[in-house]
C-alpha cells in the first residue's frame, strides 16, 4: 500500500515544478447507508486521481468496522500544482472480506471535486453521488492541511500510573488515546497537541490566497478605437465608475457587448493599462495588509509601440503587489514581449532603474495552439505563485489567522 503513491505519481506524470506544494488530506463520512439492512457497513474510502481523461487510484484510507460515520486516521498525502487543475475523485466501499481488494464490495458512493477546490475551502463537504449520478443521504468531508516544510519535530513522553489489566496506544495525527484493553474497549484519557508552525521560512502561497489575500484580475485587450476617439484604458463594460466584471463569463459578456460599438485601432500602447492597474495596487500597498493582489492579463496581436513608457511602467509596478501576464496572440514579432519578461536577464527602465523583482510573464499563444487549455493555463500562471509569496515576504507581511476573519468575508468560500 506504501508504494500506491509511488506508482499513481509516475503514471500521472507529475514532476518537480516552482508552485509544488504539499498537501495532507483528511477524510470523514456520515450517515451511510448499507444495503444490509442487519449489519453496519465497514468502509473504506479510495482516492483516485483523473489524467488523460482516465482515473487512476492515488491511495486508500483503512478500513473501519461497523461504522456509519467513520473518521478515517490515513492522511492521503498529495502534491498541489498551483497552475493545474487536478480533479480527484472520492469513493466509498463496504469492504466487508478479510482482504482489502475492491471487485467483490459494495460501492456506497462517490464525489468528485478538483484538489483546487479543496485547498481554497479548507474543508470541503458534499453529497456522495450513487451509480446513476442520484443523490443518497449519505455525505463526505475533506480537510486540507498544507505542509509547512520545517524539519521541526516534538519528542513527546508521559507515564501512567495504576491502570488495571493491560492498556494499547493508538496513533492518531494529533491524538493519542489509551485504550483499555480488558474487553470493554472504553477511552481511558485522550491527549491532544498542536502542530508547530515554523516562522523562519515566510510564509507560502496558499497561506496568503486561503487566509485572506484577494486575487483581482484585470483583462486588456489591445488598444480599440471608441466613440471616435482613441482611448487606451476604457472599461468595456462603459461603466466608468463600476468596471469589474463578475468573473470569467462576466469579462466575456462584457467583450459581446462591446465590440459592435467600437473599432480596434493600433498603436498597441500598454504602459496606460499597466499604470491603471498600478494606481490601484498602489492604493492596497499602503494598507501593509495581505488584502489584494492584482493580476493584469494582457492579450495583444501586435508590437508595442511605446516600449520606454512600457519598461518605465513595468519597473515601479515591481514595488506594487501586482503581476503582469502577457499572451501574444497571432504571427508578430514578440522579441519585445520576451525582453519584458525579463527571464533572460534584468529588466531596465530607460533611465537604468532595475526591475526590483520579475512580475512580466510572456506565453505566445501560438505554441499552445494544438495543446489543451490546461496546458495553456500552465504556462500562463507558472510564475504566479513565486511572484505573490516573494513580493510579501519582501515586505514582511504575513496573511492574518483565520480568527482574524468572519467566515463571511473571507475571499474564498463554501
Amino acid at each position: 500500500m506504501s508504494n500506491i503513491y509511488e506508482s499513481a505519481e509516475a503514471t500521472l506524470g507529475l514532476c518537480n515544478s516552482s508552485c509544488l506544494t504539499k498537501v495532507e488530506l483528511r477524510v470523514a463520512c456520515r450517515g451511510i447507508s448499507d444495503r444490509d439492512a442487519l449489519s453496519k457497513p465497514d468502509p473504506c474510502v479510495v482516492l483516485k486521481m483523473q489524467s488523460h481523461g482516465q482515473w487512476f487510484e492515488v491511495d486508500r484510507t483503512e478500513v473501519i468496522r461497523s461504522s456509519i460515520n467513520p473518521v478515517f486516521s490515513k492522511v492521503f498525502l498529495v502534491d498541489f500544482y498551483f497552475e493545474e487543475v487536478q480533479r480527484l475523485r472520492y469513493e466509498l466501499h463496504d469492504i466487508s472480506s478479510a482482504h482489502n481488494g475492491l471487485r467483490d464490495t459494495d460501492f456506497l458512493g462517490a464525489m468528485e471535486c478538483t484538489l483546487g477546490q479543496i485547498v481554497s475551502q479548507r474543508k470541503l463537504s458534499k453529497a456522495l453521488l450513487k451509480q446513476g449520478n442520484t443523490t443518497s443521504k449519505s455525505s463526505i468531508t475533506v480537510t486540507s492541511e498544507e505542509l509547512s516544510g520545517n524539519d521541526d519535530y516534538v519528542e513527546l513522553s508521559f507515564s501512567a500510573r495504576k491502570l488495571d489489566d493491560k492498556v494499547t496506544i493508538s496513533h492518531l495525527t494529533s491524538r493519542l488515546e489509551i485504550f483499555n484493553q480488558s474487553g470493554s474497549g472504553d477511552v481511558w484519557g485522550v491527549l491532544l497537541w498542536s502542530h508547530l508552525v515554523d516562522l523562519q521560512n515566510g510564509v507560502t502561497m496558499l497561506e496568503n490566497i486561503t487566509l485572506c489575500c484577494e486575487v483581482c484580475v484585470c483583462v486588456c485587450v489591445n488598444s480599440p478605437l471608441t466613440h471616435s476617439q482613441v482611448s487606451h484604458d476604457f472599461a468595456v463594460n462603459f461603466d466608468e465608475d463600476n468596471p469589474e466584471c463578475p468573473g470569467i463569463q462576466g469579462v466575456v459578456e462584457a467583450y459581446q457587448g462591446c465590440l459592435p460599438k467600437i473599432q480596434l485601432y493600433g498603436p498597441t500602447n500598454i504602459a496606460p493599462i499597466i499604470q491603471k492597474v498600478a494606481s490601484s495596487a498602489s492604493e492596497e500597498m499602503h494598507t501593509m495588509e495581505a488584502m489584494e493582489y492584482f493580476i493584469l492579463l494582457i492579450l495583444t496581436d501586435g508590437v508595442i509601440t511605446d516600449m520606454a513608457d512600457t519598461r518605465e511602467a513595468i519597473v515601479h509596478a515591481s514595488h506594487l503587489p501586482m503581476s503582469v501576464i502577457i499572451v501574444g496572440v497571432g504571427n508578430a514579432d514578440f522579441s519585445d514581449m520576451q525582453m519584458l519578461d525579463g527571464d533572460d536577464g534584468i529588466l531596465r527602465s530607460p533611465k537604468g532603474e532595475p526591475v526590483l523583482r520579475d512580475i512580466v510573464q510572456f506565453v505566445p499563444f501560438k505554441d499552445f495552439k494544438h495543446a489543451s487549455p490546461a496546458a495553456l493555463a500552465k504556462s500562463v500562471l507558472a510564475e504566479v505563485p513565486n511572484q505573490v509569496v516573494d513580493y510579501y515576504n519582501a515586505k514582511g507581511i504575513h496573511p492574518k489567522c483565520l480568527s482574524d476573519y468572519d467566515e463571511s468575508t473571507r475571499p474564498f468560500s463554501p
